[in-house]
């Protein structure tokens, strides 16, 4: 078994098992949060096998089975599956327990359009910079479709990515060469800011946000739409 295949597992195993706990009851969001999923992998993933042909990143074969999906190591696939299934399951735990945590109005509102302005500048200042102009586009389509939906969701989610960057900073940093020799996940620093902490690239905590927050917006249309 991959190591990469180990860290997975280990994040999407406890989510599982937790999410027929009968507070939670997150089973019964199956039929929203999987379609969002599903759709949501399937966009990252076009652009990761694009990304990956070209060298803007690639993967350690040393910490994979050996098998590959649309030139993707099948691990790579399963990430995003797992991993948003795991972020998803610990912000609506949270929301669940705490359901009074949000930002006001006008500090969340400032908050998203302070990052869209700071998106917009690193699109136009990095043009050359395939993996920054890219997650940057990404986060802040994100956040101009929260505002456009008028949806709710970034006043928790921006208190709940606080909670999910702590397995997120193991997990990503053990794939970027935390703790381990060589790392399973290697980037191209010219494509890049070349700015990271510890091992992680800064792109890669707009890269977690921006994925979770499409499936969270997608998955509040989809119960809009089942009358819920």
């Amino acid at each position: 078994m991959s190591l990469y295949f180990i860290l997975l597992t280990a994040s999407g195993a406890v989510p599982l098992l937790l999410s027929f706990d009968k507070r939670l009851q997150f089973y019964k969001q199956w039929k929203y949060v999987f379609p969002s999923i599903f759709l949501v992998a399937l966009v990252y993933i076009l652009f990761d096998v694009n990304f990956t042909n070209r060298g803007i990143w690639g993967f350690n074969p040393e910490y994979l089975s050996g098998s590959y999906l649309f030139s993707l190591p099948l691990e790579e696939i399963l990430f995003f599956i797992v991993i948003p299934y795991a972020s998803i399951f610990l912000h609506e735990s949270i929301r669940e327990y705490f359901p009074q945590l949000e930002l006001k109005d006008k500090w969340n509102r400032a908050l998203v359009l302070s990052l869209i302005f700071l998106c917009v500048l690193l699109i136009i200042f990095n043009t050359d910079k395939t993996y920054t102009f890219y997650i940057a586009a990404k986060l802040a389509v994100a956040l101009l479709l929260s505002l456009i939906l008028k949806s709710r969701i970034t006043h928790s989610f921006f208190i709940t990515f606080i909670v999910i960057l702590i397995p997120f900073l193991i997990v990503n940093g053990i794939l970027t060469g935390s703790y381990i020799d060589g790392e399973v996940v290697w980037y191209n620093d010219s494509e890049n800011l070349g700015l990271r902490v510890f091992t992680i690239p800064i792109e890669d905590f707009a890269y977690a946000f921006s994925m979770i927050l499409y499936n969270l917006l997608l998955i509040e249309q989809l119960k809009k739409l089942a009358g819920k």
